[in-house]
């Protein structure tokens, strides 16, 4: 098979486009694909301050890598979380990669820093570590854009992230969820920083060719606390259409994007407030990321 663009022979082979690329094609296709989903949806400019969230996995790898690559004032921000190995082992790979390409990297620790354990605060709140987790992330992930001057926070999420979440929120008519559903999430408030996912419409796969044909390390198991969790589900669904169908999650995730997300509007306006205790934006007297603190320290 040849490649589509240049007929040398062909490596890669991408179904839902009907193509095939050689590497050094794949990889033009991909810093386009990337580029034009920050211009078309005003994500950031070359002159904007742009924190890239890492984990060591290969989505975020890629961002981190094609967005310094193409000049972006990008500075990465990696938190371990305390899971064990796995957060050893991811800190490592990002910390590699920063000293490697002489980027600038911020690093957090939410044992050290906070004392706060994702296990235990799952165990006594009763809710998933993947709960627990995200609400720690959000957090810290904007604090830290907020107060360093950050214009806005960029994470990996893909095609495939996209079109499960989008599932999801379907299958429970989470209408609020399906509302703000998107490639940028616009800042609401002075403290809350926009949000912008540029590789939404590239799959996990293109990423993994991404990385792999810039030799690029990164972390390949997943997180041990993701067991069981729906988000994996949807996505295996989904991978079964794909196999069948190819282009299904594009299809129905930009489809969503372009007609359907318009007529689903924010169910309530819901009144922003500043925390009692952190002074951050919540939608109650105190956040939620002050009241893990608060939990933490009474389990100990």
């Amino acid at each position: 098979m040849k490649c589509i663009r240049c007929k040398k022979k062909a490596v890669i082979t991408l179904k839902r486009h009907n193509a095939a690329f050689c590497a050094e094609c794949f990889l033009h296709y991909y810093r386009n694909q990337v580029l034009k989903n920050i211009q078309k949806n005003k994500m950031f400019k070359k002159d904007d301050r742009v924190l890239v969230v890492v984990s060591g996995g290969k989505d975020s790898m890629a961002l981190w890598d094609v967005l310094a690559k193409e000049g972006y004032n990008v500075i990465a921000m990696y938190i371990n979380l305390g899971i064990g190995e796995y957060s050893n082992r991811s800190q490592e790979v990002v910390e590699n990669f920063a000293k490697k390409n002489n980027l600038p990297l911020i690093v957090k620790n939410i044992k050290e820093e906070f004392g706060l354990d994702i296990y235990k605060l799952s165990k006594t709140l009763k809710r998933s570590p993947c709960s627990v987790c995200g609400t720690i992330k959000r957090y810290l992930f904007n604090k830290v854009a907020y107060d360093n001057g950050f214009s806005v926070i960029a994470t990996g999420h893909n095609l495939d992230d996209e079109a499960a979440t989008l599932l999801g929120n379907i299958l429970n008519w989470g209408e609020s969820y399906l509302a703000r559903q998107g490639p940028v999430l616009p800042q609401t408030h002075p403290k809350l920083i926009k949000k912008v996912k540029p590789l939404y419409t590239l799959t996990e796969k293109e990423n993994m060719y991404y990385v792999l044909l810039n030799k690029i390390e990164f972390l390949h198991e997943e997180c041990p606390y993701s067991v069981g969790a729906r988000s994996i589900l949807y996505k295996e669904l989904l991978n079964e259409l794909e196999e069948k169908s190819p282009g299904t999650k594009q299809r129905f995730l930009i489809g969503f994007l372009e007609k359907g997300k318009k007529h689903f509007k924010e169910v309530e306006n819901i009144e922003l407030k500043e925390c009692k205790t952190c002074g951050h934006v919540t939608t109650t007297e105190e956040c939620s990321f002050c009241r893990l603190t608060k939990v933490s320290n009474t389990v100990g």
